[in-house]
């Protein structure tokens, strides 16, 4: 369940020393200076998926240190990776000085100085977990603290869109499925860093977890063609169609069975909505790849125990509409407004 830390029903003057709580209880033991006579009221939104803790975080213009003694005090290492959605911030750590813009997101290492300046109201999500968690070498990682990466093009847009997206779904996550995407995602920064360090390992396991979620978009976004299939994907990724299969070994399905099963769900929610009334089973079926009605009503019957006709006509009934509703109800960490 999210935890929220808000100053908003403070007095501006009570509001500085519960914010510096705030944020250090969030992250890490953190001096924090806030720029404003009247502070600006504070929130902070927090989940865990695993060992890391995503963070929505709002306020106005502050300077955030940390500084040799509380290093000393503190004497772990975590990393936090930003995600900037409003705003800019200024950034210091290892000899750099960047800023960082909306869009863009940047690391930071507790185990060594660091400074951070915001001069106006911002909104960022965080995401913070234990050094040890992020496969790289030392070097590696700090020579690309404090650095701006470009979450709109290349590798960095898959990484930021990746955690932007599992930020959204956080408080959505089982406890196990949370600590699968979660390692995905440090996975996919991992392959970011060894790219950008001139380090790419084809066999390395964050390589093929990070060619597995680009893989996972490609279908997704590719489910109506009814030509879908393993030769085209791996072409489409320079891989050959056996290390394709070997990428989907470990979720014990094949290729053709994930498509099948996201094509199916896909029917299964248009079913439910008014235009599948309007437009009939066939035509839903045909705008998530299947061409055979035939086919499709066997496949929807043995994924779901009975037939497209009757789950429409069991939704109409009211049941699986609240299943579904509970099951995509909103929630997770607030987004900048």
């Amino acid at each position: 369940m999210p935890v929220v830390l808000s100053t908003a029903s403070l007095p501006a003057a009570e509001r500085g020393e519960r914010w510096h709580h705030a944020v250090s209880h969030t992250f890490i033991p953190l001096d924090v200076r806030l720029l404003e006579d009247d502070p600006s009221p504070g929130r902070i939104v927090s989940d865990r998926l695993g060992s890391l803790r995503v963070s929505q975080v709002q306020a106005g213009p502050q300077v955030v240190t940390r500084s040799r003694r509380l290093i000393a005090q503190d004497g772990k290492e975590f990393l936090i990776l930003t995600l900037q959605r409003r705003g800019s911030a200024l950034k210091e750590q290892d000899g750099r000085e960047t800023r960082i813009g909306p869009g863009d997101f940047s690391l930071s290492d507790s185990s060594r100085l660091f400074r951070k300046k915001v001069e106006g109201a911002f909104c960022f999500t965080s995401f913070h977990f234990p050094r040890e968690d992020l496969r790289v070498r030392d070097e590696d990682l700090r020579a690309l603290t404090a650095t701006a990466f470009s979450g709109r093009e290349g590798g960095a847009a898959l990484v930021a869109t990746y955690f932007a997206r599992l930020a959204r779904e956080a408080a959505h996550l089982d406890a196990f499925a949370g600590r699968q995407f979660a390692d995905t995602a440090l996975d996919l920064l991992a392959l970011l860093i060894n790219e950008r360090r001139g380090r790419f390992v084809p066999q390395a396991p964050e390589t093929a977890a990070a060619t597995l979620v680009r893989v996972k978009d490609h279908i997704l976004r590719h489910l109506a063609d009814p030509g879908l299939a393993p030769a085209g994907i791996a072409a489409a990724h320079f891989v050959s169609v056996r290390y394709l299969h070997k990428l989907f070994q470990p979720e014990g399905v094949t290729v053709g069975e994930w498509i099948r099963t996201q094509r199916l769900e896909r029917c299964r929610r248009d079913l439910q909505r008014a235009p599948a009334l309007e437009h009939g089973i066939a035509a839903v079926a045909r705008r998530w790849g299947f061409t055979s009605p035939s086919h499709f009503s066997r496949a929807f019957r043995a994924a779901y125990g009975m037939t497209p006709r009757e789950w429409r006509i069991h939704s109409l009934s009211g049941a699986a509409t609240t299943g579904a509703a509970e099951r995509e109800r909103p929630g997770g960490p607030a987004r900048c407004p």
